[in-house]
């Protein structure tokens, strides 16, 4: 058939439409591949549909192809699904928006490229192969006609339209590809894409085999035989399948594959979710935490997302929040939309639905998983640390994330974070209305500290808190359950009526005593009082309700990070026999010598730092000799 090809001019906003597309929106140039697919795939898809009213349309098995010619350096990627009319292509692959050029090409041109939601109109990701194609041609039959055309472009300043000659229905894209990317005219290349980006595709994605000369007995050379297609993508999502239909091995083998994990998962959820919002997921817990998962929490992978079975990117944080960042997985949605070039999610209520909900089936899985004692100490050793984080950061989840958490207590005998919140109150003593903790910097510290003496002669437990986030995430709980939490070791003491029966109010010489202590520190504390929580020890150091820990203040320090001046008060038991024989001590020096002994005790035993080691262990020699004069 010859026939003169029509020559269209593109308008001058396209040109710079096409400049956008082709330089700016995509990141990575070998996505150009994924577009083209998902086009073909989309065409099948179209004919499928359109054949349930037209049987007839269905001939041959619904198929992609990719060749390529490493020598012309050229790609071709073909279907035979529904292909276009001479007018679909005109209005389809002619014109980039439908919706108008300018007003196209000024969204996009928006700092925000994410108001852009034109991803669902065909000839966005078409125009992909510009980014590696000096010129394209495409040659498309609709199913069910007889005539074709070919469409033709440089990609500058027109595109030329033409009928040919085309055996089957489908559409055929032949990409030349510039001197610079003729590297994409590869097998290896070209396979390790698709395997990719498109390796879920719902249709079979064929390339010829590779085929080599041989040797017969004689060692002459046999011709390579003649090449055949072979599939090269699974064509299978395990994801889209019905949970009862998947095994525990398939689930583990595909874990394995999409996390690069030599370990099994720990456990995984797996669902399809319809109504507003279509989308399925897999999501998995692993057994251990990958290396440097708390100390950079933003260099995360995030959950693999794909768009109607074709892979779209490889980390969406997005999708979870950070406090969840140990989870990996799969989400496949139907109608997310995204900016043009398919590489940034946009910022929309459905997205947060979807985050919503993924955050909703994570805890449940959780909780559910939390019911196996053994398997969830595993969980809770490798990644509590990290979802402590959502206490702070996931105000609408708070409480689900708080019925997760698990600590060490007073009520064991040994450090093991065994003890929920729900388990504390279970155990609250008559009249306790509050929810008791502390916090350190080992197990070893809080356990033995002396705020704890009057509650464990009381019976009353208190949870205990040794890792570096608690003492931050308990600056942002107040309570659970109707329960206000407390820190035994800052505020006043409130065990209801148990203090006043523990303790006296102290006498007038007392208090005379009390402020010739605090005379001597006041560079160090803001207050010197009675001790209403000491049993055993001679003094302990109390920060404001507010204030923050000692052994968190010198964490903060060590970071090079400067702290305010906030005082702790010294708290001392005025029935401790060491505080008796400082009452009656006369020289000044020696006096102020005690007092500071006092204090610099009970700052050791709050895991704070000595400004002057050597004059604390100076001073400690000193009064040792004076007792034994």
């Amino acid at each position: 058939m010859t026939q003169t090809a029509e020559k269209f001019e593109f308008q001058a906003e396209v040109n710079q439409v096409l400049d956008l597309v082709i330089h700016s929106l995509y990141s990575n140039k070998e996505i150009f591949l994924r577009e083209l697919i998902s086009n073909a795939s989309d065409a099948c898809d179209k004919l499928r549909f359109e054949a349930i009213k037209n049987p007839a349309l269905l001939g041959d098995e619904l198929t992609i192809k990719v060749d390529f010619d490493s020598e012309a350096k050229t790609i071709t990627i073909s279907d035979n699904g529904i292909g276009m009319t001479r007018d679909e292509v005109i209005s389809n692959i002619g014109t980039i928006a439908n919706s108008g050029t300018k007003k196209y090409l000024e969204s996009i041109a928006k700092k925000d490229r994410g108001e852009a939601n034109l991803i669902g109109q065909f000839g966005v990701g078409f125009y992909a192969s510009f980014i590696v194609a000096k010129e394209v041609e495409l040659r498309t039959r609709k199913a069910g006609e007889d005539e074709a055309v070919c469409w033709k472009s440089d990609g500058k300043n027109a595109f030329t339209l033409e009928p040919v000659d085309k055996a089957g229905q489908g559409t055929e894209i032949i990409l030349h590809l510039r001197d610079e990317e003729a590297e994409f005219a590869d097998n290896f290349r070209l396979r390790s894409l698709i395997k990719k980006y498109s390796e879920h595709v719902a249709f079979p994605i064929k390339m010829l085999e590779v085929t080599y000369p041989e040797k017969d007995d004689e060692g002459n050379e046999i011709p390579a035989k003649t090449p055949e297609y072979e599939v090269v993508n699974d064509a299978t999502a395990l994801w889209k399948k019905a949970p009862a239909d998947v095994s525990d091995e398939d689930y583990q083998a595909f874990y394995k594959q999409i996390s690069n994990d030599f370990n099994e998962a720990a456990f995984w959820t797996h669902n399809h979710i319809e109504g507003t919002q279509s989308y399925s997921n897999l999501l998995y817990v692993p057994q251990k935490s990958p290396f440097g998962m708390f100390q950079n929490p933003e260099d995360r992978e995030g959950l693999k997302l794909f768009i109607k079975r074709v892979f779209i990117m490889d980390a969406a944080k997005e999708l979870l929040p950070n406090y969840l960042r140990f989870v990996k997985g799969v989400v496949d949605s139907n109608d997310l939309p995204l900016n043009v070039s398919r590489e940034i999610l946009q910022d929309n209520p459905l997205l947060k639905k979807i985050k919503s909900g993924l955050v909703k089936r994570v805890l449940g899985l959780l909780k559910k998983q939390s019911l196996d004692t053994e398997a969830y100490a595993n969980f809770w050793k490798e990644f509590g640390d990290t979802l402590k984080e959502g206490v702070v950061e996931d105000f609408a989840n708070r409480e689900a994330v708080l019925k997760l958490l698990r600590f060490a207590s007073t009520h064991n005998s040994d450090d093991t974070e065994n003890v929920s919140l729900e388990d504390y109150l279970s155990r609250l003593q008559d009249k306790q209305e509050k929810i008791y903790y502390i916090t350190g910097e080992s197990h070893e510290a809080v356990k033995n500290s002396p705020h704890l003496e009057l509650f464990r002669k009381e019976g009353v437990e208190v949870l205990l808190m040794h890792s570096r986030i608690d003492e931050w995430m308990m600056g942002h709980v107040q309570e659970f359950d109707g329960k206000k939490f407390q820190s035994v070791a800052k505020g006043k003491l409130d065990l209801g009526k148990k203090e006043d029966e523990s303790k006296n109010e102290p006498s007038e010489a007392d208090k005379t005593f009390l402020e010739k202590i605090k005379k001597h520190l006041e560079a160090h504390v803001s207050d010197v009082t009675a001790s209403s929580r000491l049993v055993d020890s001679a003094s302990c150091l109390v920060m404001d309700e507010d204030a923050m820990a000692i052994h968190m203040q010198k964490l903060m320090e060590q970071a090079g990070q400067s702290m305010p001046g906030q005082l702790p008060a010294l708290e001392v038991n005025l029935d401790h026999p060491l505080v008796q024989h400082i009452e009656h001590i006369d020289n000044e020096d020696h006096f102020k010598q005690w007092s500071e002994l006092l204090f610099e005790q009970a700052l050791l035993a709050e895991g704070g730092q000595l400004k002057n080691p050597a004059d604390h262990v100076h001073k400690m020699n000193q009064l040792m000799l004076d007792i034994l004069k």
